[in-house]
């Protein structure tokens, strides 16, 4: 998926995946689907993609700074 975010593209195929957290099933209505990726120049961004009953209902890219990205990555551990 490629979004623009204040002025700068963000896309799944050129940014690296750093830990993707799967809930639920994915396809299900209240599945979903969490990954953080880092971009070429070292930023980060979310890709959220999950069912209507989930807390991601349509798919989406949100720009994270570094140091959230971190602490979500503590988080799932």
């Amino acid at each position: 998926m490629k979004k623009i975010v204040c002025k700068k593209e963000y896309d799944t195929e050129s940014a690296t995946l750093v830990k993707k957290v799967i809930h639920g099933e994915v396809g299900s209505k209240d599945g979903y689907e969490e990954s953080l990726y880092m971009m070429p120049d070292g930023s980060y961004f979310y890709y959220y993609n999950g069912g209507e009953a989930s807390p991601y209902g349509t798919e989406d890219i949100k720009r994270i700074a570094k140091a959230k990205a971190e602490a979500w990555i503590q988080e799932n551990a």
